[in-house]
């Protein structure tokens, strides 16, 4: 007889009567034991192993209420709505949360004071109010269940403050057996959550991270839009999430989905608690087949037959996303991992950490470099994720992840390594990845040149190969943790121990082979623009490179005035035959159609009828409509002259993403006069500099090219955007 169990029923004979189940699952008889006879208990289970039962039965058996500290409100209603559907009464779980009205409160304590509560959800938030403490003196608590326990760790992926003096307030409370519950956890988060928790004598029960069910796939993030609304009208029907890291950008692609035919809704924190209610509410009852979301959905989604999770951004950390493609597939069914990475996005995270404190850095910085190395292994990827969370996994092949099924090639790097380390040591930890790979390459820019580095007698020792490859040598010995990024110093690399010692006595060291030496990683795809990919026409696209420059001779402006070369590649895909298909395309909108297009469909149209294409239009992916709205607004207000910075602050946008957008109303065709805040910001001889080199010697319109070349100590990358936005509009529209 367990403590404080009154029926004389099996653990069994209750889970029958109780939730239906014939049987448990995994270790879940074995941990509800545990609990039952009052031990403190520490459960590590996947997504979709059966955590919540594990304290939901014997909150039911034992006597009193049990308290289950929970971080998300849309969890919690999820939760008790659940419980109270297999029981006769509804007080039978309640929670407690800022969502409740001060009537709806004080049901739940007289249900509580009553003895009718088994259960009792609350947020960590809540547990802190003086009066709720007072209050829960008078509940006979017969344990307590944390959920989502890694919230605990700063280590943990999904770090909150308020979760770590939980322990505090169970001791205010009344001491009772701790249940400590989550999907992730390394072996540090692990002991960080028991030591928190004054629970490092509990008795752990860990299950195997291994879904083998789930297929894993990392893919260059070029033309992601594109790419996920060819995957999902190939997979008609079935359920998927789609994670994105920002607000705006979960809005948009919900949108461009949505205007593509496909049923989606978009679910974020920014979201009034009824629509977001409503969105999740509508993808469980299968009314919508794709949710776009941050990472604020998906805890606790009770939905087993989620068939693909596609993370549009990768996660932070693989804690995160563990956790978010352990969605997919929890029925043991199909399901589908697909991940868009470009290290870009990397570089986009580490500056958002650079204003947080150094220890928060440090943290970021390494949950990062792990993230990176997953990213960018040629190993097989499940044997990677059970590695990292102290599991395992002694296949060599799993045959259901992308490098299991086709193998990178990979080959010996110890001399490009050694080299590497060399350079950096060389420069003393004073300089970026991109500096490192100017010198090693050979390429005198304006940078390497001030600090005299082409005299240095690494310069050029790797110009047999290409910049973009000496970036990805350097993040491979980065993984390997040979060289150290300083994030809080701008990105600047500096030799580790490690990194000493193997320039002292080099050793074997496998390089992954470049799989797509065409892609750009620098290629902006965060517009939905189109870019190279296996099914642009590669003789049009030349045809148009040749139209391009003897229209751009007779109007004696660079090509990429013109049209950029993402226009092209669009156009080399999509076959556009009228000035209104033209507009449609990537970058292009009604002005620059009229004033470059009809010379361009024209050739498009006679070289689709000599070669008897049918053209892909079913694929077309259709713009968003509303987002002109903003566009407009944006127009209107440069119009009035208004400050850069106000603009951004009034459309919650970062600086950069209000860039974005103007970059794309002047490459579109229309006009803008920006000298009234360029004029405030960059010296007259700067701005003519700047504009003399995109007129004279510009061969694209990289802003990285521009900066290598004027150099980054007198520019700044909003300088250079801002000038080429001027020179854009002024000359090419």
């Amino acid at each position: 007889m367990y403590k404080g169990l009154k029926s004389e029923a099996t653990l069994l004979e209750n889970l029958k009567s109780n939730f239906g189940f014939a049987s448990f699952k995994g270790t879940q008889e074995d941990i509800i034991e545990n609990v039952m006879l009052g031990y403190d208990t520490f459960v590590l289970m996947p997504t979709g192993g059966g955590k919540s039962l594990c304290y939901q039965l014997p909150a039911i058996l034992l006597e009193g209420t049990a308290i289950i500290i929970s971080p998300l409100i849309a969890l919690m209603k999820n939760q008790v709505d659940a419980i109270r559907a297999f029981s006769s009464e509804d007080g039978v779980a309640h929670f407690m949360n800022s969502s409740l009205t001060k009537a709806a409160i004080e049901m739940v304590k007289d249900d509580l004071l009553r003895g009718k509560t088994k259960m009792l959800y609350v947020a960590p938030e809540s547990l802190t109010k003086e009066e709720n403490i007072k209050f829960l003196q008078q509940v006979k608590v017969s344990f307590y269940a944390i959920d989502e326990a890694h919230c605990i760790s700063e280590w943990g992926h999904d770090f909150r403050p308020e979760y770590r003096r939980i322990r505090a307030i169970i001791n205010q409370v009344g001491a009772a057996p701790i249940i400590a519950l989550t999907a992730t956890a390394t072996p540090k988060v692990q002991h960080d959550i028991q030591k928190n928790l004054g629970m490092l004598e509990a008795k752990v029960f860990k299950s195997s991270f291994n879904r083998s069910n789930l297929y894993y796939e990392i893919r260059p993030k070029v033309n992601a839009a594109k790419e996920i609304i060819r995957y999902i009208k190939g997979n008609s029907g079935k359920s998927g999430i789609i994670y994105c890291l920002s607000r705006k950008k979960v809005e948009e692609l919900a949108e461009t989905l949505v205007i593509n035919g496909i049923k989606a809704l978009p679910y974020h924190a920014g979201m009034d608690s009824a629509t977001r209610s409503a969105n999740q509410d509508s993808f469980l009852m299968e009314e919508a087949d794709v949710i776009v979301a941050t990472i604020a959905f998906g805890m606790g989604i009770d939905k087993p037959d989620v068939r693909f999770v596609i993370h549009y951004d990768i996660p932070k950390s693989l804690e995160g996303y563990y956790q978010e493609t352990g969605r997919a597939g929890r029925d043991g069914g199909e399901g589908k991992c697909i991940t868009f990475y470009r290290y870009k996005d990397i570089q986009k995270l580490e500056k958002f950490m650079q204003n947080k404190h150094i220890a928060e850095q440090e943290i970021g910085k390494q949950l990062l470099l792990e993230t990176v190395a997953y990213a960018e292994t040629a190993l097989c990827r499940r044997k990677h994720l059970l590695h990292y969370f102290g599991e395992q996994y002694h296949e060599e092949n799993c045959e259901n992840c992308d490098n299991c099924l086709n193998p990178k090639t990979r080959f010996e790097g110890k001399e490009h390594i050694a080299l590497v380390l060399k350079t950096v040591q060389t420069l003393k930890g004073k300089f970026k990845a991109e500096h490192v790979a100017d010198i090693i390459t050979g390429n005198s820019t304006q940078s390497v040149q001030t600090y005299k580095h082409n005299l240095l007698p690494v310069f050029g020792e790797g110009s047999d190969k290409s910049t973009k490859f000496w970036l990805a040598v350097i993040r491979q010995a980065m993984i390997a943790k040979l060289i150290v990024k300083e994030i809080e110093n701008y990105g600047l690399l500096r030799l580790s121990p490690d990194g000493c010692e193997f320039l002292a006595n080099p050793y074997s060291f496998m390089i992954v082979d470049d799989q797509n030496p065409e892609q750009d990683e620098n290629q902006d795809t965060d517009d939905f623009s189109a870019g190279k990919t296996s099914t642009v026409d590669l003789e049009l696209l030349h045809i148009l490179k040749d139209l391009r420059r003897k229209v751009s001779k007779k109007h004696n402006l660079p090509p990429f005035v013109i049209f950029q070369d993402p226009s092209l590649d669009d156009m080399a895909l999509q076959y556009p035959v009228t000035i209104e298909e033209m507009q449609n395309i990537a970058g292009v909108g009604t002005g620059k159609a009229k004033r470059y297009g009809k010379e361009f469909v024209e050739v498009i149209k006679t070289y689709v009828e000599e070669k008897e294409i049918v053209r892909p239009q079913d694929m077309i992916v259709k713009s968003v409509v509303n987002k002109s709205g903003v566009k407009v607004s944006i127009i209107q207000s440069i119009d009035r002259k208004m400050n850069l910075e106000d603009i951004a602050s009034s459309k919650k946008m970062e600086m950069h993403e209000l860039l974005s957008e103007i970059e794309a109303i002047v490459n579109s065709g229309t006009k803008l006069n920006l000298d009234y805040y360029i004029d405030g910001l960059i010296d007259e001889d700067k701005q003519d500099e700047v504009y003399e080199y995109f007129r004279e010697e510009a061969e694209s319109e990289s802003v990285e090219a521009a900066l290598a070349e004027l150099g980054e100590e007198d520019y700044s990358e909003d300088d250079i955007r801002l000038m080429r936005i001027k020179f854009i509009s002024e000359l090419g529209n």
